[in-house]
């Protein structure tokens, strides 16, 4: 272990979570530009809970160099941004009488084919130029589904580490302590 009390690796942007997030956002927004209007509340509503999903596992894993229960906090947020994302959609499609893709359909297996296999949003927005608001909207829960299970892992590994370094305040007593030894 670094002897060090801070640790810097914070490179969150490596992250398949991070990735997923970039994805679900970019692809929230092109979907709200195009299916609600700029004026209807849902809109800002939805882009905004896409870009707190994103941005909280960018502060979690910041604040994971000084806080460990800070940075479980905040993913935890990212996952609570994105639930509330996955709502608004199942309600977009709900209230409009538009289909929500069984869990076990075709369409769901290869759209979790590909979010397994890319991570580049420009894909997606490609894809999603080309179809119906239905077919974006499920698109867009198929990765919130996928973004979940990566945050919960990764929400697991960082309580690993806590378990197996410790936080902050012990580093800062065995430091102490070794240098009141010397």
């Amino acid at each position: 272990m670094d002897s060090r009390i801070i640790q810097s690796n914070n490179n969150y942007s490596d992250l398949l979570c991070y990735k997923k997030a970039v994805v679900i956002y970019d692809l929230t927004f092109n979907f709200c530009s195009r299916f609600i209007d700029i004026r209807d509340r849902t809109h800002d509503q939805m882009v905004q809970a896409a870009r707190s999903g994103k941005q909280n596992i960018v502060e979690g894993v910041i604040d994971k160099a000084s806080s460990y229960e800070m940075s479980i906090k905040l993913l935890n947020v990212a996952r609570g941004s994105q639930k509330e994302l996955l709502e608004d959609l199942l309600d977009y499609l709900r209230v409009r009488n538009l289909n929500i893709w069984a869990s076990d359909s075709e369409q769901v297996k290869a759209m979790r084919k590909l979010g397994m296999e890319i991570t580049d949003s420009k894909y997606f927005i490609s894809l999603a130029e080309r179809r119906s608001d239905e077919v974006v909207a499920n698109m867009i829960i198929v990765l919130l589904y996928q973004s979940d299970t990566l945050l919960m892992r990764y929400i697991r590994s960082v309580e690993n580490e806590f378990k197996k370094f410790g936080g902050v305040k012990e580093k800062l007593y065995k430091v102490r302590t070794a240098s009141r030894q010397q």
